[in-house]
């Protein structure tokens, strides 16, 4: 009986994580860090835009925008976001554009950024953004291929 009882909890955690999902699987459709929903990194997505750079957000204007939360510097620019998101969202979620053009994900950094057609793109660091820039056009192909698939690899 006592043995049965030291045996029972680890039968139940075997049977719980033999369903559970592959570490890889089904990641979310936008960029956060772990244990996040902030996007951008908590930088203001319209700042890209309007100042040229990456400008850090601030919590006292916020929105929740499709379960994730996203920063802004000012009011204006919250405005500007609310009134029309699809134009300010990073492309592919916010992951790295050139990895996604590559077939898999990577996190896009917020400092490492290039607006291209009047779209937001981010990579991964200077490095790879040096890479994705020797052919912005035929990456933004591919990765447009790839996208949403790469979430489920």
């Amino acid at each position: 009986m006592f043995r049965s009882m030291l045996v029972a909890p680890f039968v139940a955690v075997g049977l719980v994580t033999a369903g559970a999902s592959p570490a890889h699987a089904d990641q979310a459709p936008v960029y956060t860090g772990a244990l996040s929903r902030v996007a951008v990194g908590g930088y203001d997505p319209v700042a890209y835009f309007t100042d040229g750079r990456p400008v850090r957000g601030a919590a006292q204007f916020r929105i929740n925008h499709q379960g994730y939360e996203y920063r802004f510097a000012s009011a204006g620019h919250l405005a500007a976001f609310r009134a029309n998101p699809s134009r300010y969202l990073p492309q592919y979620g916010g992951y790295c554009a050139w990895a996604v053009s590559q077939g898999y994900t990577a996190s896009g950094n917020p400092n490492n950024w290039r607006i291209v057609d009047g779209r937001l793109y981010l990579n991964y660091n200077a490095e790879i953004q040096t890479r994705w820039e020797g052919d912005i056009p035929g990456h933004i192909r591919s990765a447009n291929a790839n996208w949403p698939r790469v979430l489920s690899r």
